[in-house]
Formats: structure tokens, sequence, C-alpha cells
């Protein structure tokens, strides 16, 4: 979604494109730590928004009914980003390159990755961490009837042929299964992002 929708229709920022752009020109918005100043550039699922000068913070997330939305959050949030990694390859001279579902690759000399893990970058320190797809973590669900939800990770349910895997969690007492490309850990045994 552009940052000019999101200023003028979800957050109710600035009134017209003009405002917008010129909010951007003074390099008063950052993605992910970064000063936007195209009024298309585009901001996706899990970026961090600030808007520094009135201490302003904000995650996209979807909602129950699939629709991006904007959540808000406080200063110590706005450093975490996560990443979804989609797939991994072998390169030359033993490089692994992660490929993220923001449309980040990154190079590590480690394999210790796996496709439905989370990685979080603090935008802050530069640091990572990551966030195994693994029982008992916590997922959020990005697609299907359970969009938006967040639920107790279980066990992956392995398909045949050209089906693919499924996940099965739990909400509350409830056991449950989707996609296992919808499955998105955020947190261990908890949270680490609000939701």
């Amino acid at each position: 979604m552009p940052i000019n929708i999101i200023l003028k229709e979800l957050l109710e920022i600035t009134k017209t494109t003009r405002e917008t752009r010129k909010i951007l020109n003074q390099k008063d918005v950052l993605v992910n730590k970064k000063p936007v100043s195209d009024k298309k550039y585009p901001v996706s699922l899990m970026d961090v928004i600030e808007i520094p000068k009135i201490n302003k913070y904000f995650r996209v997330l979807f909602n129950t009914k699939g629709k991006l939305t904007i959540h808000s959050i406080d200063k110590k949030e706005a450093d975490l980003k996560l990443s979804k990694i989609i797939n991994k390859k072998l390169l030359k001279k033993n490089k692994i390159q992660i490929n993220l579902d923001d449309g980040r690759n990154i190079l590590v000399d480690k394999d210790t990755y796996n496709t439905g893990d989370t990685i979080v970058f603090n935008l802050s320190t530069k640091k990572s961490d990551i966030l195994k797809l693994e029982k008992g973590s916590i997922i959020y669900l990005t697609s299907g009837k359970n969009v938006g939800k967040v639920g107790n990770f279980e066990t992956i349910k392995e398909s045949k042929g050209s089906q693919k895997d499924k996940v099965i969690f739990k909400i509350g007492k409830d056991k449950l299964e989707s996609l296992k490309e919808y499955a998105f850990v955020i947190g261990k045994d908890k949270p680490i992002i609000s939701i």
C-alpha cells in the first residue's frame, strides 16, 4: 500500500496528496528507520512507520478481514522488524542466500535457518535474532479464513503430491489448521510484538 494512502486515509495525518508530499519532503516519515520521500513508496506487512516529530509509531498488519491495517505501537517496539523466510539456496563458496517475504535477500555463512522461520531485525542496533517455527511458538495468520488471528503452533502436516503443507495450531482450546505459507512466527512463548 502506498505511503500516501496510509497517511491520508488510514492515519488521517494529511488531508491531501500535496500535504503528504510536503511532510515526506521534510523527511518527517520513516519506514523501517529510513526516511521516505516518494508518495508511492510501498509499505507492506510488518513494516514499521515512524513519525518522530509527533512521537507516533505504527506497524502494518492484517485485520481479520484480510485488509492491511495500521496498528499503533510504542517507541521500543518500533525497533523490531520481522521478516519471514520464504526460501533459501546454496550459492558458490558455501554461502547461503536467505529470501525474505519483504523482497530482501541476505547472505549467511551457517545454515541454521529454515523456510517458515522468522528473522527479527533490530533496526537500531542492526542485530538480528531468529524465531523458529517449532512446537509452542506463536504464529500470526497472514491469509485464509483465520487471517489476522494469533495461535500456538503445534505441528506441520505434510501433504502429498501437489498439495501444500499445512500447520496445525491452537487458538484457546480449538485446534485448527491452515496452509504453512500463511503462518508467520511472532514469538516463542508469547508474541514479541503487539497485535
